[in-house]
């Protein structure tokens, strides 16, 4: 088993609102293996964005802590200032949105060049040859110099997977990123995921209400009003992904 790269240690996130404390997460506990496709199912309102705002540190949590052991490094994500939090995600995680977020203005290989540029981890021809090669990587490289409303919906879903392997993170989180797609093009898309967790060894962590991801990942958990159910049977232990 590969040692862990993500842990949540007794993680519980409780927002103020006007009709009172609202708990979204409750005493979670879990831990990720370098390497594991995991998905998080549950309801709307069950809590798995939240889940995954205490992983890349988008959100503060009540109590408990979030680890994350990457580039040889051991982070205690909440305990960042914000601009430590912002570089430190920039390079250690991606992170991909069901409604996208690409750019309108900039064409499709921009928008993957730009967070290179923002890191300076390139130089800009060199950026673009990256960018390239991780179009063609999800197989939407023809359509590089396009802007994003002249391609299809999974297309521009695409788009946003190859974004966030733009510097190489060693951790992916994925919010309902097939939620608005229809049922072809979600295979797609988590044929991509898939290749990437055991061709590439990329960690990544998916939440989605469609039940049907069980048997696409290497592991599956429910959320249910914020609270992670008890692991049980086949799904209980992480499955090493297979690399070609």
């Amino acid at each position: 088993m590969d040692a862990p790269i993500i842990e949540l240690l007794n993680v519980s996130k409780t927002y103020s609102t006007a009709a009172g404390d609202f708990p979204a997460l409750r005493d979670i506990n879990l831990t990720v293996h370098k390497g594991e496709f995991l998905g998080v199912v549950g309801k709307s309102g069950a809590g798995k964005s939240t889940l995954l705002n205490m992983i890349n540190g988008v959100d503060e949590l009540t109590t408990g802590e979030t680890l994350v052991h990457s580039n040889g490094r051991r982070v205690s994500v909440h305990h960042l200032t914000e601009n430590e939090k912002a570089l430190w995600r920039g390079k250690t995680m991606g992170v991909v949105y069901q409604s996208f977020q690409l750019l309108p203005m900039l064409t499709l290989v921009e928008n993957i060049t730009l967070p290179m540029d923002l890191a300076g981890a390139f130089k800009p021809r060199e950026s673009r040859q990256r960018a390239l090669e991780l179009l063609r990587l999800v197989e939407i490289e023809e359509h590089a110099d396009k802007l994003p409303a002249l391609v299809s919906g999974g297309q521009q879903q695409r788009v946003a997977i190859a974004r966030a392997l733009a510097n190489d993170p060693e951790i992916i989180v994925a919010d309902e990123p097939t939620g608005s797609l229809d049922s072809v093009t979600a295979d797609h898309i988590f044929d991509v995921f898939s290749r990437l967790a055991s061709e590439r060894g990329k960690t990544i962590v998916m939440v989605t209400h469609d039940m049907g991801l069980k048997n696409r990942v290497t592991r599956c958990l429910t959320l249910v009003d914020g609270e992670l159910q008890p692991e049980t049977g086949a799904d209980s232990k992480p499955k090493r992904s297979r690399r070609k």
